[in-house]
């Protein structure tokens, strides 16, 4: 959030958050992620919305397609989808993602995504690769006490991050 909200305020636009991660576990990791956005966020002055975490959502998206590729693109469709809607109940003129500020994402999958998201939703979708910022944030996050995750969110990531650590 750091990067992409410093950038886009840099730019003249108003940011709000809207913090929807049903694939986030467990529950404790949820809580992890979601208190350091609300700290950093007031330090900001930076509105978030929260609907309610819906783990559910996310299981039932990826039921059956979860190995790495299918999985992660049906989790970023889920959650970009969710987006385009908030932001259109909320009169916004576009959504992003900070999705895009991650060098471990495949950005052109992301734009791809996005833009399918604004397209049936009838909200435009704001693409910039937001990964010059990434290590500066990182570093700022830390230096700032600031929570930081060492996977994606999903529980297969964590497997996989897990075994990662395991054969090292």
């Amino acid at each position: 959030m750091i990067y992409p909200l410093e950038r886009l305020r840099e730019k003249g636009y108003q940011v709000s958050g809207f913090f929807y991660n049903p694939n986030i576990h467990p529950f404790s990791e949820y809580k992890n992620r979601r208190k350091a956005v609300e700290d950093y966020s007031k330090t900001q002055n930076a509105e978030v919305f929260y609907p309610e975490y819906a783990p559910q959502e996310y299981f039932q998206a990826v039921n059956l397609n979860e190995s790495s590729q299918q999985r992660c693109s049906i989790c970023w469709k889920l959650r970009l989808v969710k987006t385009a809607q908030a932001a259109k109940e909320k009169n916004f003129q576009a959504f992003s993602t900070t999705l895009l500020v991650s060098p471990y994402q495949d950005q052109q999958l992301l734009k791809k995504i996005g833009e399918e998201a604004a397209e049936e939703s009838g909200i435009n979708f704001y693409y910039e690769d937001f990964r010059s910022g990434f290590k500066r944030a990182h570093e700022k996050a830390k230096s700032g006490g600031i929570y930081c995750q060492k996977y994606c969110g999903c529980i297969y990531s964590e497997i996989e991050r897990c075994r990662k650590s395991a054969k090292h």
